[in-house]
């Protein structure tokens, strides 16, 4: 584990694994290069968007309550609810919520002064824009999850937190799982790190970034928790539901709900959950990144296994939790999973894909570069790793200048421009070949004349911006 943490540059990281019934945990480092702590599988680590598997899993117990149907529109909940598009607002249902199928943009960036809210996040959803109508195509959207928090309020009467408290938390035994910020300063929590101009890790500031608010952000990723507790989560979803679901309900989490094309998240998107086979065996998974801090949590069904990462680092710390989860895979059930290789590079390809592609919040830009050394990402001689100099395709993606302006606090740093590559076959998917979006998979969409109208990263589409070079 140290040698893996100083390989990748990440001061502290926390490992659990779940094998035959046994945790077996390992940690290293510190939880702050500022005033150092040991890691170990109790220490708090914000783990972002693996929040949304609570949320998801407290929907789901109301649906199981008859107080949810999944199947009706949002607004049954949430009348409130407008949109940019008034079309989507009245079509979306909670279903198109939980497996990002509802077509909203990834997230409403707000600068202003607000209660911080679900309410008042809601109140500013006309602002946010659409990418295609529900139903037809996955993109992943944190908008999406902060509304669902919102129908889980008015199904309860409960504010977002205390209702996942109760309806999650409490039962399946999550005792140090939190989301109070009060409750998180009283014991050892990791501080995220992000490099400075000299590459140098600084500590993250805020703690936990919330571009919506204080609360707004919460139900998509909001909670801090710990290697240990995510394996007790590990276990109950591997379990029957006693105290919260149903087991057919536990079990139709799992299941295939849409289809994912070319995408590192997995090969389709269940209730929430990355739906992904590996080797020839079915994994479910989700991961997190926040301010300077990542998590990765695996589960194995068929084999009873699970493994999380928690590494207080960015950017380095995903391809780290990448490492240690495929690590664990292949020591303990003997699977193997290796990133494709990309075909070599191609002028013409390259060159029908450069540009600068959007979503609300942030700027991904593709470019044609000259590489004079071994960087990966291909070369005019038709080599595949750029060893021996010529052009190479990268990809580069950070947030929107403005917002970044616009905001009072630090923001998480921006992944510079790092080489890319096409994929074997005719279509349009790529693969990230090195810094810290190494392995990221993703593909072009085309309109219908075989215009490049977008690219998905990271599950998410952004819209390429015409005229932008």
């Amino acid at each position: 584990m140290g040698t893996k943490a100083e390989e990748f540059g990440v001061p502290g990281v926390a490992v659990g694994v779940l094998i035959d019934g046994q945790e077996i945990y390992a940690s290293h480092g510190v939880t702050n290069v500022g005033n150092p702590q040991p890691v170990d599988e109790d220490t708090l680590f914000h783990v972002a968007s693996v929040t949304k598997t609570f949320t998801a899993t407290a929907l789901m117990r109301l649906a199981a309550e008859g107080k949810v149907d999944l199947d009706a529109p949002v607004r049954r909940y949430v009348p409130e609810l407008e949109l940019a598009d008034e079309r989507a607002a009245a079509q979306i249902t909670v279903m198109n919520l939980l497996n990002h199928t509802s077509g909203l943009d990834w997230n409403l960036i707000d600068s202003g002064e607000d209660d911080g809210s679900l309410a008042a996040f809601v109140a500013k959803m006309s602002e946010l824009g659409t990418i295609a109508p529900p139903g037809a195509r996955a993109s992943y959207s944190q908008a999406a999850y902060n509304l669902a928090g919102r129908v889980i309020e008015k199904a309860t009467g409960l504010a977002y937190e205390k209702a996942v408290a109760a309806l999650v938390l409490e039962p399946a035994g999550l005792s140090n799982t939190f989301f109070d910020i009060d409750e998180i300063m009283i014991r050892r929590f990791a501080v995220g790190h992000n490099p400075d101009g000299n590459g140098e890790l600084r500590p993250a500031r805020p703690w936990r970034a919330n571009p919506v608010g204080a609360r707004g952000n919460n139900p998509g990723g909001g909670i801090a928790s710990s290697a240990s507790d995510l394996l007790r989560w590990a276990r109950f979803h591997l379990g029957t539901g006693d105290g919260v679901l149903p087991t057919e309900a536990l079990h139709r989490m799992q299941e295939q709900t849409v289809a994912l094309r070319g995408s590192t998240l997995g090969d389709a998107f269940g209730i929430c959950w990355f739906l992904r086979d590996v080797d020839g065996v079915r994994t479910i998974g989700h991961g997190g990144s926040g301010h300077g801090q990542f998590a990765e949590l695996l589960i194995v069904p068929e084999r009873n296994f699970a493994v999380v990462s928690l590494a207080n680092a960015g950017p380095d710390g995903y391809p780290l939790n990448q490492s240690v989860t495929r690590w664990a895979l292949a020591h303990y059930l003997g699977l193997t999973e290796d990133d494709p290789e990309p075909v070599p590079y191609d002028e013409t390809r390259a060159q029908a894909v450069t540009g600068r592609y959007e979503i609300d919040a942030m700027n991904l830009d593709i470019a044609v570069e000259e590489s004079a050394d071994s960087s990966a990402g291909g070369s005019a001689d038709g080599s595949a790793d750029g060893s021996a100099g010529g052009p190479r395709l990268t990809l580069a993606v950070g947030i929107k200048p403005e917002i970044r302006k616009a905001s009072d606090t630090e923001m998480p740093s921006d992944y510079p421009a790092a080489a890319m590559g096409f994929l074997p076959g005719d279509g349009d998917e790529y693969i990230i070949t090195e810094g810290g979006l190494k392995g990221q998979r993703g593909f072009f969409t085309r309109d219908g004349n075989g215009t490049v109208i977008g690219v998905d990263l990271a599950g998410r589409l952004f819209g390429r911006v015409p005229g932008a070079s």
